[in-house]
């Protein structure tokens, strides 16, 4: 296994800026995955990894070794495209076996390594089978096969999942990280989404406009973001901006409307939020982090008196959109225990100080 280092790696094309400055280490058997909206920057840094893009400044190592000017075929990378760029023209076997054959491998050699690629990926049996005979999931686990065949160090991934369904999203998901496991190879992963950046990655690379915004593990990715960017890029939050008001015991009033204050922990602030008095704050909350309060609880620290504007049944869970004086307010309620509260239905929400994030 090796690591993959980017050196303070920009791209630009034309006058143009696609990736600044991406200084990163991913380490010997991580799964890594960049994350962000389209046109971010993620494929284009994951290509230049691949080598077919050359970086405008800054290095790419593999281990040690210096890749940045290499050709992608002296990489030992294996690569997925987002639409799998499978030969129409070949069977099952004949695809996954291309790479072997690019290299010269002897003919039982790769027989054997075809074989036990198709095993792996659940293809036994499919050799002679038609791309066009292939469903959407069976098609995607030939490109993965044909990655991995070659025994690649390193193992890219671009948004291999996108033409998928949501069930087969999931199951091909579960079957990539398994893989991946299984085999403890490097993996760099891209993707739009952030629910499989959450449920797969080792380590999420956050990105806005080709400049990193965070990198960090699932739970300080959702827990603890930087900025207002990733707390909203990264599931769903309740973004309110209030003024400081007091500071005392590690604890902070944030004041935000005349009659609703909210109160948090000094220490659950982002590097870049600089807590004073006076300061204008922006408070994240999560909607799993609202409960509702008892009618006993009316006038304590924190609970707010809402109206529910929407209510949505998932099946898993009850989401409301809700309001408080000028707050419009997310909630999600999991679990059997819960009331389904109904629109125009005034109730109690409550937040806990230690669920309040402070970002600048």
């Amino acid at each position: 296994m090796i690591g993959v280092t980017l050196d303070r790696v920009s791209k630009t094309f034309g006058g143009a800026k696609g990736v600044e400055e991406v200084d990163v280490h991913i380490n010997p058997g991580e799964f890594f995955t960049f994350l962000g909206p389209s046109g971010c920057g993620k494929t284009t840094t994951l290509r230049m990894i691949a080598g077919f893009y050359y970086p405008s400044d800054g290095r790419i190592l593999f281990g040690e070794h210096n890749v940045t000017h290499m050709p992608p075929n002296k990489r030992n990378t294996g690569m997925v495209f987002q639409n799998y760029a499978l030969f129409p023209h070949m069977t099952v076997f004949e695809n996954i076996a291309f790479g072997l054959q690019v290299r010269k491998q002897g003919k039982a050699e790769i027989n054997e390594k075809v074989t036990r690629a198709q095993k792996l990926v659940h293809l036994d049996g499919y050799g002679q089978r038609r791309i066009d005979q292939l469903s959407g999931g069976q098609q995607q686990r030939v490109a993965l096969a044909r990655a991995l065949v070659i025994e690649p160090n390193i193992l890219l991934l671009d948004e291999p999942l996108s033409n998928l369904d949501a069930k087969l999203r999931e199951e091909t998901r579960q079957e990539i990280k398994r893989l991946q496991l299984e085999l403890g190879i490097t993996t760099i992963y891209v993707t739009h989404d952030q629910s499989e950046a959450m449920s797969m990655s080792d380590r999420i690379m956050v990105m806005k406009d080709g400049v990193v915004q965070q990198i960090g593990t699932p739970h300080e990715i959702y827990n603890r973001p930087v900025n207002r960017f990733v707390a909203s890029f990264i599931g769903e939050s309740n973004l309110w901006e209030g003024t400081v008001e007091r500071l005392e015991g590690g604890m902070v009033d944030v004041r935000l409307a005349p009659d609703l204050r909210l109160t948090g922990l000094a220490k659950n602030a982002s590097p870049e939020c600089k807590l004073a008095v006076g300061q204008k704050v922006t408070l994240s909350v999560r909607p799993e982090a609202v409960r509702e309060a008892a009618a006993s609880e009316r006038g304590e620290a924190n609970t707010m008196a809402v109206k529910v504007l929407l209510s949505e049944f998932t099946g898993i869970s009850v989401n409301y959109m809700a309001q408080a004086g000028p707050l419009s307010v997310k909630a999600m309620f999991v679990g059997q225990g819960h009331r389904m509260r109904e629109r125009d239905e005034e109730v109690l929400f409550t937040v806990a100080p230690d669920s309040i994030y402070f970002l600048e």
